[in-house]
């Protein structure tokens, strides 16, 4: 039986007692009937999942006991991705984020750029990230995935070329933004070594001014077919694209 993986923000050792996330505990109480000594997977990012059982409730809510660790080998794939994406409205965002993260994918830079709809001040981009970031953490739990890929603070999209991508080093050298009328398609391209970034317009798609910046920092143009897909579809797809052809699917 495949056992329910639970995100959690702390260090993990074998014998650690551990309080889980309120939405995590219930869900395993609530939904899935877990009682004080049922299993459950416990994982963290480092690439490692950690069996554990639930321990009766306490002051501090839901709590779980490691009792052993091993590798979550084999989830990554050998292509890393770096979506660099327009952000899009609402719930659209957070099926972006969840299933270019099932799809594995390496990264993620939400970019604010000239025809975005949705603009965030400080606080609100805050909020969003963590939000963001937990939609991250769901998606890797439910895909089996050990390392949870980076999603960057959002960024207008000049800052974005010109800084670092999560996790740190330059930018992929191959880069590649969906453009509709480009010659080059996803069948026809080179590959592009162990990893590259993609570019993905937000809801009104990328503006010239904001196509001039992306060609002036080496983006490629890549057609996916003869339909133009919106952008909650046009990024997943091209990802899983790349994924069959220079990834792991297929």
């Amino acid at each position: 039986m495949r056992l329910t993986r639970v995100p959690v923000d702390v260090p993990l050792t074998p014998g650690a007692r551990v309080s889980l996330p309120d939405e995590a505990a219930a869900h395993l109480q609530r939904v899935l009937r877990l009682q004080a000594g049922d299993a459950c997977v416990l994982f963290n990012g480092d690439g490692n999942d950690y069996e554990a059982r639930l321990v009766a409730p306490g002051k501090r809510g839901q709590e779980a006991e490691v009792v052993a660790v091993r590798p979550a080998a084999g989830t990554e794939s050998p292509l890393r991705i770096v979506l660099l994406q327009g952000i899009a409205r609402g719930e659209k965002m957070d099926w972006i984020l969840q299933k270019a993260t099932e799809l594995g994918v390496a990264g993620v830079v939400p970019v604010s750029s000239e025809r975005s709809e949705v603009r965030l001040d400080a606080a609100r981009a805050a909020k969003r990230l963590a939000h963001w970031r937990g939609i991250v953490a769901s998606a890797c739990g439910q895909s089996g995935r050990g390392v949870l890929p980076p999603v960057a603070a959002p960024v207008a999209l000049a800052e974005a070329l010109a800084d670092r991508p999560p996790g740190g080093g330059a930018l992929p050298s191959a880069r590649y933004l969906l453009d509709p009328e480009a010659e080059a398609s996803i069948a026809s391209m080179p590959a592009p070594g162990g990893a590259c970034v993609l570019a993905v317009g937000p809801e009104g798609g990328w503006s010239p001014r904001d196509r001039v910046q992306l060609e002036g920092a080496g983006f490629l143009g890549l057609r996916l077919g003869p339909r133009i897909l919106r952008t909650e579809t046009a990024g997943i797809a091209a990802i899983a694209a790349l994924q069959a052809r220079f990834g792991d699917l297929g």
